[in-house]
Formats: C-alpha cells, structure tokens, sequence
C-alpha cells in the first residue's frame, strides 16, 4: 500500500499535543437507545446508562469514553428482576423516561439529569452535567455529579457522622477510619454509607452514590445553591430512590441493599463488655455480679487478651486454661460468650493460621507481589485478602473451635482495616475483589464488610440452625445483611451522649438498624449521672451494651453505687420487659425495611422545624423516647407528633402536634406511648428465656381513632422464620365515647407455648359495665387505682369489646 507522506505530520516533542488535564463534562445527547429495562444515552464521545429498577428506583451511569465497568456491587448483591413498565420519549427539548411514579428527564441542551414525580414536580436536578477528570497518578477518573439545592432543603444519612442530624452545610468525607475518642464534627469515622434523602417542601428522595473509593459529600457548604457528590475513583453511578416519604426512601434503599436478618432473641438483651475481662476468674466475678445484683445481662464479651499473645482463634492458656468449662458454667447461668477477632494474623511460622493462610496465598499483597505488612496488637501481621471468597470460606472454616467450645458470637474490629502507624493499608495493596480485581484504594471500604460476611457466613454454616451474632466496627452499605454495629471508640463525656442519640438515629435511617453504642463511652471516666442516663439512652437502643476501655474504672451497672444501681436495675428491665416489643420492631425492619429507630422528620417531614429536631425519636412507630442529654437536668421540653400520646409512667393522655415539658428526675426519662397501641410485655427475667413464658401481657392504650399494632412471635434462634414458621399478630383498636374494640389476627405457623394474654386497659374514658370477648362476658376484671382495668383470657381471641 503507498501512502503519501503529507499525510504524515513529525512533531520532535510528541507531547506538545497532549492537552492539559481539566475536568470534561459530559456534551450534547445525540441519542436513546432503549435495550431491556436499560437506556443508552451519549454525547458522542461519553456514554450514560439509565437503568429502571422499579417504579421507583432509577440508576444512572457514567462511561467517560463510553465503556463501563463490569457490574458488580457489594452494596447491592442483584437488582430486582421483575419487569417494570415504562416509557421512553423524546420532545425537542428532552428525553424522557418515565414510570408509574417517577420520570428522569435527560436535557438536550447540555445532558441535565433531572427527575420529578407524577405530579411533574421536580424533585432532584444538576446543577452542572456529571463530569470527570483524568488521575494520572492512579489511572481512572475522577468522578463528580452536582446537583441544585433548594432554599429550605435538608439532608439526612450518610451513616454515623458526629455532626448535626441535619447535613445541610456540611461537607463529609467517605473512607473507613479508625477515629480513638473522635470528637464533634471530626470526620471521617468507622464507616462509609454513601446514602443520604433529601427532603425539600415536604417531598423526600434518596441518593446512593454506590462507589467504593473515598468518597466527599458537599450539602451546600462551599455554594448553598449546589449539593455535590464525588469519588477519587470507580464509577460515577448513583440511584435515584424516590419517596415521597422519608420511610419510603429507606424502604426502598433496604430493597437494594438489603436488611437485617433476625436476631437471636438474646442479643435484644443487656451486654457487658470491657476490654479485657480476664482472667478467667474475673470473667465469672463479673457474672456472680449481675446475678447477685438482679440485674438482667444476656451477654459477657472477651476482648483481645483471651487470645494467646493476641493471636486470633487461640486462647491464652494462663488466663483462661479451660474455655470450653468456662462457656458452658457461663451459659448454664444464662450468659452467652462473645469473643473479639481482629483481621491482623501474627507473621509467626509456628502459629497455625498464619502458617495456613500463607500456604494458601490468602494474605494481601502489595503491586511489587510482597505481602502487605503492619504492626498491630499481635505485632507484625498480614491481613487476608476478605474480598476473594475462598478467603472467606477459609476464614469462616476457622470459627469451627470456638463454635465447638460454645461461642454464641463474634465482635469483629480493627477492621477499617487499622494498622498501627500507618493508619491502614498502602494505596497499592491489590484484591481479588470477587474476580472484578482493584487496588486498596478501591477495596479498603468494604474490607470490614467482607470481613464480617466471612464471618457471618461461617458461623451460619457451623451452627446449623442457630443464629450466629456478629458485631462490627467498620462496614460499607450492605453490611446490616451480615452484622451489627456500634459506634466505636467513644469518650465519657455529656457530649457524646448527644452524639451517641443523633449517630443512632442516623444510622437507622441509613439502612443499619441494629446498632449502639457504648454506653458510658469508651475512654475516659463517667461520673454515676452520666452512666445512668447512658443506660436510659441505651434501653432503647437497638443494641446495647456498655464497654470500657482498660485504664478506666471498671463501669458495670452496680459500679456507682445507690440510687444508681437501682436506676440502672429498673431500666434494664424496663428492656427485657419490652423484649416482644422490641422483637416484634425488628421484625417489621427485616420484613418490610422499616427503620427500628426513627427521628421526629420522619414523622412529619412536612413541618419544617421538624428538620432541625434531633433529641426525640421512636422506636418503632408506638413509643417516644427523648433521652436527658445534660447534668442536672431536671425537665426538658420535648416536641410530640401529631396524634395522641400516652405518657409511659403516669398515664396521661396528651396532644401531640406541640412541644411539652416534662419532669425528668434521675430515676426517669420522658416515654411517650401512641395512643392505640398494644406493646406486648414479659415478664421480668434475668436473661431472655430464663423461664417459660406461661402469659404475655398485652398493654392497651384507648384511641377514639383506629390504630394497627403488630406482634411477631417464633423460636428465636433459628432459622425456621425463614420457612414461615412464626407467627406475625395484627391488632386493631378502635374507640368511642362508649365503647373500645380490639380485634386480632394472626398469620403463620408457629404456636406459641403460653395459652392466655393478660390484658391491661389504660386510658378508658369510661367506666365499663360489660367486657365481652369473642361473644363471652368476662366476669374477672381488676380495677386498679389509676383507673386501668385489667382481665385474662386466651390468645387466640379475635375481637375484644368493652362497653360503658
């Protein structure tokens, strides 16, 4: 072939052509190209994938130069596969695609990415088209998307940030950090949940930025016009999650990403924990001391000096020579053991894991193929590489002993991963990343996640058909499917019992429910006050346990003496009574994707003072809690939703829609009841399942408006729920001036053992002549001083009426 040499142009420096680096936005679409439930747009050169996840779900991409990366997520284990109907059109203005609920539209102009509601209202849209920018250092982009942010719009998620519960002006970072004693504002923190909702005049939407790299979040703060997010790597690839209410948003998150499973019902109960209880004999003081005391604790945890020179999955033969006795005379007396595993394994030739492991090639490695070394307590270690699942098989295989020896549960930590010095991994530790491959800086999110799958995994298997519990420190979204969470390494101080309250409430409306945090914090020292008030906190947390670090006094509820042993007593088991309730919350979160605790806006999101409240919130939808946050604080003013509300200790009925005062002596904290509710209760125990349950006692609160209340009953530590072996209860209340009916019904397989309710009335307007249940008079009622009635009868009734 002769070619002719003017088309042929020499430059001496080749790189006088180069252009410079900026960030490229995306152009002008030219075209839609529908193909299945996805749409292709591109401006030519860039490339955008709209995906219809469900009518409410939409997913958009970003391919710089129109190729996109393998499809693969952590976060979001496989999209929903039921066909949604929508539509694609075209105008000489836009593209539109639009289903039932939600339309995305896609601007012709300059590539915009808007979205609004069936109504045509606007609910989300850029501000700049989604841009990129060349790393040259690492390969990749960076990926930015900008969106516009309204005059009174809020922002709510993003996981436990130690901030306002309100994000509107600030600007977060998304990378997993080991934060000792962090303070207010310090970020980042343990984990990355890059998942917030938006809610602007009374309409609420969602955003999921699902993108493992370090990550920033810009609510407003550098322009109050704009909210920002972007990623130092990966995909630019977001999910718009419409509402319009909050809990529709979180419900939908949850259908991506997953909810927790249940838990064993003894993992609702007290936990003490303290690093370390040892030796062996220390263990079982502190056990006498709970049961000596009446104090109810369901679970004792071992910190890192069980291990035998700090080596996971070993036991150090000094402090504890017979572990196997130990845990059964724990269990026999009704605790459950929980022991500590952290992911640095000792380089040690002659310890058995290490030695495996690296037979097996399952520890991280660096580009230059070394392994990837940091000291942290054992030592020198190497760390496993949780993001290839034989890793994860292996890793979970190693659980056998401890399962064997009675462990009920696992506390995963150090798994940011933290390395001492260095703080965590190099940048160019390299992953298998489930066959999709990256570099830490991709992995290292999702590294404690992995960690605690492993874990997770394993013990499901090597329990048969037991729940295992697992808690841990670090995690990514997705990882309620595989654990609890605490808040980390916290201080003994007021301040963070407010932090505590808003990273609660934060992290339930980020889709990770089960979670506490430790109560009396972790370092420094809590004055009695302090203590009692975090363990009011903590009652109505989903998880809870206290825990210290070693240089503090030791901080067990009888540790302060009287009144506060006594306080803390009545409060631990105000929790084991509530346990059905509690239980029966959780349920609802696993089933249906209900958050378990939730904050006053996301009762009434359209009032917006409500954005700006963080104090109160409920567990559940039936009881308010509003915790005492300050020394000597004698009442506090609380706000109430809309409805009536019952107050817990005194029963008065109260008007909700306004802000009320409410003494708040030591021994108490303001509980505020829906009017309507049935709270299912047990009786006092020592530790869950101490004791048959011969009656459940249903607490009533009259309502002149129909409320619906749920109990779920099952075995409470296996699996068969999974079967539809429980048995899922729906009460309905209903009243007038004359009359309050109560009906039941019931779904599933499970029979509980007890035969009969007993059932309290609280509220009555009237004094009843005739209470007739499923058409027979009930003779036998008490009446109590404060005018509630209470009376027995079986549990399977279906309509109770009680007449004036």
């Amino acid at each position: 072939m002769i070619v002719d040499d003017e088309e042929f142009h020499h430059l001496n420096n080749p790189a006088d052509g180069i252009k410079p680096i900026v960030k490229k936005y995306l152009g002008v679409p030219n075209s839609a190209e529908q193909k299945g439930n996805k749409v292709f747009f591109t401006d030519g050169d860039a490339s955008v994938e709209v995906t219809i996840v469900n009518k409410d779900i939409i997913r958009v991409r970003l391919a710089p130069h129109t190729v996109f990366l393998d499809e693969f997520s952590y976060a979001v284990p496989e999209l929903p596969t039921k066909a949604t109907p929508f539509n694609l059109t075209e105008t000489e203005l836009e593209f539109k695609v639009s289903t039932a609920a939600v339309n995305c539209h896609i601007r012709k102009q300059d590539f915009f990415i808007s979205f609004s509601d069936s109504n045509g209202i606007t609910t989300s849209s850029d501000a700049a088209p989604m841009h990129w920018e060349e790393n040259v250092k690492f390969g990749g982009y960076y990926v930015f998307c900008t969106k516009t942010c309204a005059p009174q719009e809020s922002f709510f998620g993003l996981g436990d940030k130690a901030t306002e519960f309100n994000l509107r002006g600030k600007r977060l970072k998304n990378w997993n950090t080991d934060a000792y004693s962090y303070g207010w504002n310090q970020d980042p923190l343990y984990r990355s949940i890059p998942f917030y909702i938006s809610v602007n005049e009374g309409i609420a939407h969602g955003i999921f930025f699902d993108n493992t790299f370090k990550a920033h979040f810009d609510f407003g703060c550098e322009d109050a016009t704009k909210t920002s997010f972007w990623a130092d790597g990966g995909e630019l690839q977001y999910y718009y999650i419409h509402g319009p209410h909050m809990m529709d948003v979180v419900k939908n998150y949850h259908i991506l990403t997953g909810t927790h499973p249940m838990p064993p019902l003894w993992a609702l109960g007290y936990h003490q924990c303290r690093w370390s209880y040892y030796p062996e004999n220390k263990v079982r003081v502190i056990a006498n001391g709970f049961r000596q005391n009446k104090i109810p604790c369901d679970g004792i945890y071992l910190d890192i000096d069980y291990m035998d020179g700090y080596r996971c999955f070993t036991w150090n033969p000094k402090y504890f020579p017979n572990p196997r006795k130990m845990i059964e005379d724990l269990n026999a007396n009704g605790f459950k053991t929980v022991v500590i595993i952290d992911p640095g394994i000792r380089v040690d030739d002659n310890y058995w894991v290490f030695k495996e492991g690296k037979e097996k090639r399952y520890f991280c490695r660096r580009s230059d193929d070394y392994f990837m070394e940091g000291h942290v307590w054992p030592g020198r270690c190497q760390f496993p590489d949780f993001t290839n699942p034989e890793v994860r098989t292996w890793w979970g295989d190693l659980f056998d002993d401890l399962v064997d020896l009675g462990v009920a549960g696992v506390w995963n930590d150090m798994n940011e991963p933290a390395v001492f010095g260095a703080g965590t991994f190099p940048d160019d530790v390299r992953h298998q990343y489930d066959g999709f491959r990256g570099s830490h800086r991709k992995a290292h999110n999702v590294y404690g996640m992995q960690m605690v799958r492993a874990t997770y995994e394993g013990l499901r298997k090597q329990m048969k058909n037991k729940r295992p519990f697992t808690i841990t420190r670090a995690g990514y979204a997705g990882v309620q499917r595989y654990s609890s969470v605490w808040t980390g390494d916290n201080v003994a101080s007021w301040e963070h019992l407010k932090i505590g309250n808003v990273q609660l409430q934060r992290l339930s409306v980020s889709g990770i429910s089960f979670c506490g945090t430790d109560i009396g914090g972790f370092s420094g020292e809590p004055d009695g006050e302090l203590f009692t008030r975090w363990i009011q906190l903590g009652t109505f947390s989903p998880f809870m346990r206290a825990h210290s670090a070693g240089d503090t006094k030791e901080r067990e509820p009888w540790s302060f003496g009287e009144p506060f042993t006594s306080i803390n007593r009545k409060f631990i088991e105000l929790r084991y009574r509530l346990i059905p309730y509690l239980y029966s919350t959780f349920w609802e979160h696993h089933r249906y994707g209900f958050p378990i605790l939730r904050p006053v806006v996301m009762h009434e999101q359209e009032t917006l003072a409500n954005h700006f409240r963080q104090d109160e919130f409920t567990y559940g939808d039936k009881i308010l809690i509003c915790p005492v946050l300050e020394p000597g604080q004698q009442s506090r003013t609380l706000y109430l939703p809309k409805g009536k509300w019952y107050n817990f200790w005194t029963l008065e009925s109260v008007d909700g829609g306004q802000e009320i005062t409410v003494a708040t002596p030591l021994d108490t904290i303001p509980i505020f009841v829906k009017a309507g509710s049935v709270i299912p209760e047990y009786p006092v125990m020592q530790y869950t399942n101490e004791k048959p349950i011969e009656e459940v006692k249903l607490n009533i609160y009259y309502s002149d408006y129909e409320v619906n209340s749920f109990y779920f009953e099952d075995y409470g530590e296996t699996f068969a729920y999974e079967q539809d072996i429980y048995l899922e209860k729906k009460f309905i209340v209903n009243g007038t001036s004359k009359t309050l009916s109560i009906k039941q019904s019931m779904e599933g397989l499970y029979t509980p053992r007890y035969d009969g309710y007993h059932i309290k009335i609280n509220g009555l307007p009237f004094k009843p002549s005739k209470i007739i249940a499923d058409g027979k008079e009930i003779k036998e009622v008490s009446v109590n001083a404060d005018k509630t009635y209470e009376f027995k009868f079986s549990k399977n009734f279906k309509q109770i009426e009680i007449l004036k």
